[in-house]
């Protein structure tokens, strides 16, 4: 069994940035993890890709060989990547083994709710991997300031989440930015989420119906004196953010 996320939001939601934040967490707490960029218009990539859809085809050719624009090129990309899906497959395969995947996806909003490419890529890959994957979207949190905005993000995530129809969590990004609102959960409190989302919290324990319905609704403790590397990250994070809540005080 392979477990992993599929990252998605709009454009600028900061999803690559997450990609390497997250890789570089999940490898100190011990986690193998091949990221995976499936936005054949991410040309600059901070993180180190174990698979990138760019071998297979790019945004910039299909835009000049096929008049399209960017969002057209976008629908085109996924929906060759569908037709070669043996390509990601053996790519994927032998990482499979081992590794925990992280999907880098396009910020075409289109290609979650209303487009069926991308869906049958993941519904293929689950079946032929045995993925256990959860859907991480990425909402900008200084849009969210709107109530306008804030709603249309509701109901963009939840037009995402029943599309497609895999373990959903909404994470406000940029919080940084709007401070104000309080403290911030560390990344370990997501990470604890998405695990017991995607069913990485049960891999390996032998137990009854009842035992796994325990597990399910309680919360998911870690042991983070086993990677002291990852806690004392942690522990530089929430430094970091009181230091940055004492200055907004200060301010005003």
């Amino acid at each position: 069994m392979v477990f992993g996320q599929i990252v998605i939001g709009p454009p600028g939601s900061g999803k690559t940035t997450y990609c390497n934040g997250m890789s570089q967490f999940l490898s100190l707490i011990g986690r193998k993890v091949a990221v995976v960029n499936l936005d054949p218009a991410n040309d600059a990539l901070p993180y180190e890709c174990a698979v990138n859809i760019e071998e297979l085809i790019k945004l910039e050719v299909v835009m000049a060989e096929c008049s399209l624009g960017p969002n057209g090129g976008l629908l085109h990309c996924m929906e060759y990547l569908e037709k070669n899906i043996d390509w990601l497959e053996a790519k994927l395969k032998p990482l499979s083994k081992d590794h925990y995947f992280l999907f880098d996806f396009p910020g075409q909003v289109e290609l979650f709710f209303n487009h069926d490419s991308t869906k049958k890529v993941l519904t293929k890959l689950t079946k032929s991997l045995n993925l256990r994957l959860t859907a991480v979207q990425l909402i900008d949190s200084v849009l969210c300031t709107d109530p306008g905005n804030y709603v249309s993000a509701l109901l963009l995530s939840l037009s995402t989440m029943l599309h497609m129809e895999l373990p959903h969590i909404n994470v406000l990004s940029k919080i940084d930015l709007i401070g104000n609102y309080g403290k911030l959960e560390s990344v370990g409190e997501l990470v604890k989420l998405i695990d017991k989302s995607n069913g990485y919290i049960f891999a390996g324990i032998d137990a009854s119906v009842v035992e796994y319905s325990k597990i399910s609704v309680r919360q998911t403790d870690w042991e983070y004196n086993r990677y002291p590397l990852a806690l004392n990250i942690l522990n530089h994070f929430a430094a970091v953010q009181e230091k940055y809540m004492k200055d907004e005080d200060t301010e005003d």
